[in-house]
């Protein structure tokens, strides 16, 4: 093993994507995650996600466990959505932000008890940060990461592949959740996925089960032409729904992202930011991220840095992804911009690698979820 191996961790699927021809990585939270399969281009993963169903090994969304007497307390002070809210079996899509109101992270809250939450993570370290928030806090909770890898099951069809799973018709209402097992196998069945289309995600309780449930998932879904794929950009952005590090991070707010209604200023809890987003919402906001619509042919290359938007020749924003919709059958993406750029069908000038581009601001998402 060598010391990028030793960094750099495997979700209890890995074998199985490896098995199904897994041929490209990315990564995240220290582990490789699936992006590629042989003989499988960007297009036949989109069209099997938004026509059939699809299965995906992301055991690289690690959970930070909160337990104790004060989990609730001491979880509501992490993020300025108002957790007493919150209800057990319920998962709520949540921001964790820092003392000057910078994102730390996007995570997917589930509620497993009165006093115990998974924060279900997107790439960044979150669970140094609230360990590192926990020690002084004064409050009496317990923080660290359980033994859960999920996978996702993402499509129109993915209903029909988690009957055939459980062996009964199993009622989620969207971002519901309930804890059972599988055979033996303990697991948390959620109704969420990074996609915009109906889906499923298993939480792996016991990382020893890998194989065993990547096998059960893929032989239930063999009837309903499952394929194993890597989550999709187009289908993601068509939805409006964000990438950490990608469309925002450290250095963005929530005003900025327009994530303002996941941010709850009149709840009583002082979260980690409150004085430093109190004074955002006052004073208003400088540049924001915006849906783009671009003019042109079909992007002759992946996306793989951001584009500077262009304001009388000076560069003013970014692009921070760009993507064609097969669906639109037009080039869409996200671009920070300028505020006095940021209204709906303002022209934008952007320099693309291969020359100038025009991008108009559209509203999101592009794609409703049906």
């Amino acid at each position: 093993m060598n010391s990028f191996d030793y960094w750099i961790r495997r979700s209890p699927f890995f074998d199985g994507a490896h098995r199904a021809g897994c041929t490209r990585y990315s990564f995240a939270n220290h582990m490789y995650q699936p992006a590629g399969y042989t003989g499988q281009d960007s297009l036949t993963a989109y069209w099997h996600l938004v026509n059939g169903v699809t299965l995906w090994d992301v055991g690289t969304e690690r959970q930070v466990e909160i337990t104790g007497p004060d989990a609730l307390a001491f979880a509501d002070s992490l993020t300025p959505r108002d957790l007493t809210r919150s209800r057990v079996g319920r998962c709520c899509y949540t921001l964790i932000t820092t003392q000057e109101g910078g994102i730390v992270n996007d995570p997917v809250l589930l509620r497993l008890g009165d006093k115990h939450f998974w924060l279900s993570t997107s790439d960044s370290d979150l669970l140094l940060w609230i360990k590192g928030v926990a020690v002084h806090s004064g409050f009496d909770v317990e923080v660290g990461e359980p033994d859960v890898s999920p996978v996702q099951i993402q499509g129109p069809r993915s209903s029909a592949v988690i009957e055939a799973l459980f062996g009964r018709k199993v009622e989620l209402a969207p971002y519901e959740f309930v804890q059972t097992d599988l055979d033996g196998m303990p697991v948390v069945l959620s109704r969420t996925g990074w996609s915009g289309e109906l889906g499923y995600e298993i939480f792996l309780r016991d990382g020893r089960y890998g194989d065993a449930l990547w096998d059960r998932v893929l032989a239930a879904g063999t009837p309903f032409q499952i394929a194993v794929t890597g989550p999709s950009d187009a289908n993601r952005v068509e939805a409006g729904i964000l990438a950490y590090r990608s469309d925002f991070d450290l250095r963005t707010n929530p005003f900025e992202a327009g994530l303002e209604r996941f941010v709850h200023l009149d709840a009583p809890a002082d979260f980690i930011g409150k004085a430093a987003l109190l004074k955002v919402r006052d004073q208003g906001i400088t540049r924001k991220l915006v849906g783009i619509r671009f003019l042109g042919e079909p992007l002759p290359s992946p996306f793989e840095k951001r584009w500077p938007v262009m304001l009388d020749g000076v560069p003013a924003g970014e692009v921070t992804v760009a993507v064609y919709s097969p669906r639109l059958e037009t080039n869409i993406g996200y671009a920070m911009v300028p505020i006095g750029n940021a209204a709906l069908d303002s022209r934008l000038d952007i320099a693309a690698p291969w020359g100038p581009v025009t991008g108009i601001v559209s509203a999101l998402p592009f794609i409703k979820r049906r």
